[in-house]
């Protein structure tokens, strides 16, 4: 006996969830099985009615055999078959036993003897008379014949063996409740099975029953049945593998609409330029048919969508050309205000405390639309997918001098470092790539209360290197996750931006690993907010690269294997 665990458990799928070709298949065998109960049924029944019409037929010459007179060359000649043996008086006997020792090789005699004892009116009854005369002759096997008279019922019949037996009492009763309507009746006769019964009255007022066996019948239509059942079922299975191979290349024309459109689902439509080409085959687009109307529909739609996201490229082709003009003229005035503040506070003559103070805030904010001005251009810059430099970076030591500088720029948090004892090497830009570390950890100590630990490690795996920056802090709010690495995206009062941020760092990491083709992804709950940033490692020719895909890992937490940054 297997164990639960090892037990397969069948889920039934409902007819709904059903695929469109499993559910044309199921109402295609359905409507067959129901056509062909139908046909074996109405034949059947036909057959049924034209057997049993025959046998009436039958039934009624059968019955004429009451009314036929008894020749005179046919009254001494013996029953057939033989009758069960009847009562007779003993003087008949005694007469009959006598001839027939008399002369045992003379026919003649014995044929008289036979007479006289059959024309014995006190040795039978009227209703036995009249069965024996209705069997005189050949008779059908299973032929049944009785007389209902006022002085009971009398009936006999031929079994298989062509021997006559008499009715029992049950059987003469059902004889007796036949109706004499000249209709035939179907009465079952217990072991002897069904029997066509008719019952008529004669010249003399007597009821007579002729029946015959249905057995025949029976066995014709049950013989029939079976061999239209095997005949319905090789149909069904016939036209199952029929409509499968039917069904499919009926459905090709679908297959080929849904690929089209699964090719479009596989384009990336939501940033830069789409060549929006994909378009379902000229010979799937015929209106007379409702796969082509479909495929026509879906090239018309197709159509206005390769609109529409050609219109929002262009819209946004020239909302960058306007940042990076607008960003690249800002630059000169931006400079020339910062320069004019820095004279002021640099001149020797004497100035008031409120024009002192007013040069200051002037500096300050020249200098943070500075940073926000080179962010946009920089940012406008990637978009417009200009080629950064190339070149082997060495990022465990990237990783440590950005430890650093940020260690100086926020000495109220704990900076640590968890590298690994080899050095690792991407190709990319290095001051992109050190601008990545920088805006991390300028995120995590911005966003932070002081105190809190950021960790920067980095792991390999296979043909990849991970950085991760993980901090202890309050975490990102659920609501803002999803849009981290958006454009001017903000947190709440838990991440203020009491150093001035712009909502453009996290979005300068994106696009600065994207141009590096890696990944980054952030994850955040109160207490741990870990940033990954995947890039692809610079292979010496001699190292081989595991068959493993690479996994985007990163530290469990911001204790194990860490170690304090240089200072």
């Amino acid at each position: 006996m297997s164990s639960p665990a090892h037990r397969v458990r069948i889920v039934p799928v409902a007819p709904s969830r059903w695929s469109l070709r499993t559910r044309l298949l199921a109402l295609l065998m359905l409507l067959l099985a129901t056509v062909s109960l139908v046909i074996v049924f109405v034949t059947a029944v036909a057959l049924r009615g034209v057997l049993v019409d025959q046998l009436d037929r039958r039934l009624r010459e059968a019955s004429g055999r009451w009314d036929r007179p008894e020749p005179t060359f046919l009254q001494n000649l013996p029953s057939f078959p033989a009758l069960p043996a009847l009562p007779a008086p003993a003087a008949a006997d005694s007469a009959a036993t006598a001839a027939a020792d008399s002369a045992a090789t003379d026919s003649a005699a014995t044929a008289a003897a036979d007479s006289a004892a059959a024309d014995q009116p006190s040795s039978l009854s009227p209703q036995q008379l009249r069965v024996r005369r209705f069997f005189r002759g050949p008779v059908d096997p299973g032929t049944l014949g009785a007389v209902v008279g006022e002085d009971g019922t009398y009936g006999a019949f031929i079994d298989t063996a062509g021997e006559g037996k008499e009715l029992t009492t049950a059987e003469t009763a059902v004889v007796a409740g036949i109706p004499a309507y000249l209709r035939p009746y179907t009465r079952a006769f217990g072991d002897q099975g069904d029997y066509r019964l008719l019952a008529r009255t004669t010249h003399d007022d007597m009821i007579v029953v002729t029946g015959l066996p249905m057995k025949q019948v029976n066995a014709t239509l049950t013989r029939m049945t079976m061999i239209a059942g095997v005949v319905a079922l090789v149909g069904v299975a016939a036209a199952a593998i029929a409509g499968t191979a039917i069904v499919r290349v009926t459905l090709r024309p679908l297959r080929r609409v849904a690929a089209t459109a699964s090719r479009v689902a596989e384009l990336p439509l939501d940033r830069g330029e789409v060549a929006l080409s994909v378009r379902v085959p000229q010979v799937d687009t015929d209106p007379r048919t409702e796969v082509g109307q479909v495929g026509a529909a879906l090239n018309r739609m197709l159509g206005h969508i390769g609109a529409a996201l050609a219109a929002r490229h262009a819209s946004e082709m020239r909302m960058r050309q306007f940042l990076a003009d607008v960003s690249h003229e800002l630059r000169t005035p931006l400079a020339a205000i910062s320069g004019y503040a820095e004279l002021t506070r640099r001149t020797r003559e004497h100035v008031p405390a409120d024009v002192t103070y007013a040069m200051s805030r002037v500096e300050s904010e020249s200098a943070r639309m500075t940073a926000l001005v080179s962010d946009l251009l920089l940012l406008a810059r990637l978009d417009s997918g200009r080629d950064l430099v190339r070149e082997p970076v060495d990022v465990s030591r990237l990783i440590v001098n950005a430890v650093n500088d940020a260690h100086v720029a926020a000495p109220g948090h704990r900076f640590a470092l968890d590298l690994p004892e080899e050095p690792v090497t991407v190709t990319g830009d290095p001051a992109r790539l050190h601008q990545v570390l920088a805006n991390l950890l300028a995120n995590a100590r911005t966003h932070t209360p002081p105190g809190t630990q950021v960790t920067a490690s980095l792991t390999v795996s296979g043909p990849t290197a991970i950085l991760a920056v993980v901090d202890d802090g309050p975490g990102i709010p659920p609501d803002l996750l999803p849009e981290v690495f958006q454009r001017f995206a903000r947190g709440d009062s838990s991440r203020s931006r009491a150093a001035g941020s712009t909502g453009l760092g996290l979005a300068i990491v994106a696009a600065v690993v994207e141009a590096h083709h890696g990944h980054v992804r952030a994850t955040s709950e109160p207490g741990r907010t870990a940033f990954m940033v995947e890039l692809p490692r610079c292979l010496p020719p001699s190292e081989t690269v595991p068959s493993e895909p690479a996994r985007l890992t990163g530290p469990t937490h911001p204790d194990r294997a860490s170690q304090p940054a240089h200072r």
